[in-house]
């Protein structure tokens, strides 16, 4: 199998890469480095240092040749699509469709496709199915859930099979704690360094937090399987890839202070305009369809989190 990553020097794509070419499989990495680190690349992967709008795109994934193609590449950061929402849009929706023709034309038999749990908005009940309302509150939820139309558009009826995977919130290693961040990575980086971590009202508000291997399994499943991915009925292609538990934000500083026995009283300050108070997926249907489950405890993820984090905090 030949595997091409957009985003693969990010967060979650280096994880998966890494994962990949330790496994024999031959990688390709297209990434413009806007966020990713060169540190982050595998030495073993094929790279290609190229934004995904680039007129260049369809040329560099014809010459690698892949037989499916995992698209991370994204603009991520809430504040920033809020600020530039035509910005976010384009990298977001025209990049997507950009990647999908370029897959399409390069013979790929398979495309997946990064989304967000923030397609949902305020949920009306909880966990949330892939079928439930959906209502973004910001930019870019609305970006994300644009894409996954325009992925559809795009790709049916080309042979491609494709999946939208709607993550929850993802941590573990590699994450960037600088800027927007995760709250997870931004915790571990202030405890490090002795500081306060800072909790953004009263830190009873909720999330589905994935520990970043759980995604990877996710992928390596969707990779493999033998169906169609794009099935009718529940949304279509897009998948859950999430726990169906929620913590809350007390929960992960509790946690974190324990595995690093850095003992600091949150810092409280105001809620922010938009925030959500609770949200948790329904990963039942890539259960049913993949057999795959999130298998790794919040306490071991955390812990696996924050021994990265005091080995690479700089």
């Amino acid at each position: 199998m030949r595997v091409l990553v957009t985003g693969g020097a990010g967060f979650i794509g280096s994880n998966l890469v890494h994962a990949l070419v330790s496994s024999g499989v031959e990688v390709g990495v297209i990434d413009d480095f806007s966020t990713g680190s060169m540190s982050n690349v595998h030495p073993g992967a094929w790279l290609r240092r190229l934004d995904i709008l680039d007129p260049g795109l369809d040329e560099a994934v014809a010459e690698f040749g892949p037989d499916a193609v995992v698209h991370l590449a994204a603009q991520t950061d809430v504040t920033r699509s809020i600020a530039d929402p035509e910005g976010d849009r384009r990298l977001n929706v025209d990049g997507t469709v950009a990647v999908a023709r370029a897959a399409a034309a390069a013979g790929a038999r398979r495309m997946l496709s990064a989304s967000s749990a923030a397609v949902y908005g305020p949920p009306e009940s909880l966990p949330l199915r892939e079928d439930a309302v959906k209502r973004p509150a910001n930019p870019y939820g609305a970006s994300k859930l644009a894409a996954e139309t325009a992925l559809a558009d795009t790709l049916s009826g080309t042979g491609v099979d494709f999946a939208c995977m709607r993550f929850s919130n993802v941590y573990g290693p590699r994450q960037d704690w600088r800027g927007e961040g995760g709250v997870v990575a931004i915790f571990a980086s202030r405890l490090a360094e002795g500081e306060k971590p800072v909790i953004y009202g009263d830190g009873r508000q909720t999330r589905d937090f994935i520990y970043v291997g759980d995604v990877v399994a996710f992928i390596w499943e969707a990779l493999d399987f033998e169906g169609v991915l794009a099935q009718p009925g529940q949304d279509g292609p897009a998948y859950n890839v999430s726990t169906g538990q929620p913590t809350s934000v007390l929960q992960v500083a509790a946690y974190l202070s324990a595995v690093s026995q850095v003992l600091k009283t949150p810092e409280y300050r105001d809620a922010r305009d938009g925030d959500i108070a609770d949200s948790v997926l329904d990963p039942g249907k890539a259960s049913a369809t993949l057999d795959w489950a999130a298998v790794q405890p919040i306490d071991n993820g955390l812990a696996f989190t924050w021994r990265w984090m005091c080995a690479n905090l700089k």
